[in-house]
């Protein structure tokens, strides 16, 4: 039978976050007075994390809740929320009996935007609901809507992915060098630091100039030459790129061929 909370005039109840970040690190706090041990995590005491009442309702709109708290835990630095690796992070909370360490989970969702005040922060949330937002309908579209080796691409994402070492970091430029033999083949792709201070992070590949990978995200200070990194090749997505260079023609998810809007457009000439 599972725990009902509050049926008694003094419980010994307290609340919970869990956040697994996208780089894989998850992340719990409870505003018990002492760290409590479930799940598989520890749930560092963070009295001053705060929760807004959650509201959960029968309907399809998405569930409000929010956080504020102090910066209390190195755990959530000004500098990682900054540099977004909270953005999207999965989060649950609940309550739990500190005794018996009995929980429940009464939320799911997502972070949204998170803002940054005097000496704290306050997350938005998303709830499940939010993905009910999502168009799963294909649209037609020139270039191939897959993404590079997944399950609509097919290709085999070992096949074109190979582990580096970082030779050189240019801070000016937002770029690195790798011990890869660098080529074009890498822009549109991503690497993926292992090591450093944004390990777990992938960063995609939007262009390349005298050896050096440009990237998308801003590089924090404390990227060093030696760190390991995967490296993948990127795809530009269209169906010459497709069929010449990965010979995957027949797995292009787009409509190369197919008429645009401009064609109604177009009216004769005379000569």
């Amino acid at each position: 039978m599972s725990r009902v909370f509050f049926d008694r005039p003094v419980d010994t109840v307290a609340s919970f976050w869990q956040i697994l970040r996208r780089d894989g690190v998850a992340l719990g706090f409870t505003s018990h007075n002492r760290d409590l041990w479930f799940d598989g995590l520890l749930h560092r005491a963070a009295p001053g994390m705060v929760p807004s009442a959650i509201r959960r309702t029968a309907q399809l709109n998405d569930d409000g809740a929010e956080i504020e708290g102090a910066l209390s835990h190195d755990t959530i630095a000004a500098s990682d929320l900054a540099a977004g690796r909270f953005d999207s992070a999965r989060i649950a909370i609940g309550a739990i009996d500190w005794e018996t360490l009995e929980h429940s989970v009464l939320y799911r969702g997502s972070v949204g935007s998170v803002s940054r005040e005097a000496g704290g922060f306050s997350a938005e949330l998303n709830s499940a609901k939010a993905d009910l937002d999502i168009d799963p309908l294909d649209r037609t579209s020139p270039t191939c809507r897959a993404r590079f080796c997944d399950q609509g691409c097919t290709l085999s994402a070992r096949r074109f992915t190979k582990r580096v070492i970082i030779t050189g970091v240019d801070f000016d430029q937002n770029s690195v060098t790798t011990s890869a033999a660098t080529s074009s083949d890498y822009v549109d792709g991503e690497i993926r630091f292992l090591a450093g201070p944004q390990v777990g992070f992938t960063f995609a590949i939007i262009g390349e100039a005298s050896g050096q990978l440009l990237l998308d995200q801003p590089l924090l200070e404390g990227v060093e030459i030696g760190e390991m990194a995967l490296l993948r090749q990127g795809c530009d997505h269209t169906i010459s790129t497709c069929a010449n260079r990965f010979q995957n023609a027949v797995n292009f998810q787009g409509e190369p061929f197919l008429p645009g809007n401009d064609l109604i457009a177009q009216y004769p000439v005379p000569r």
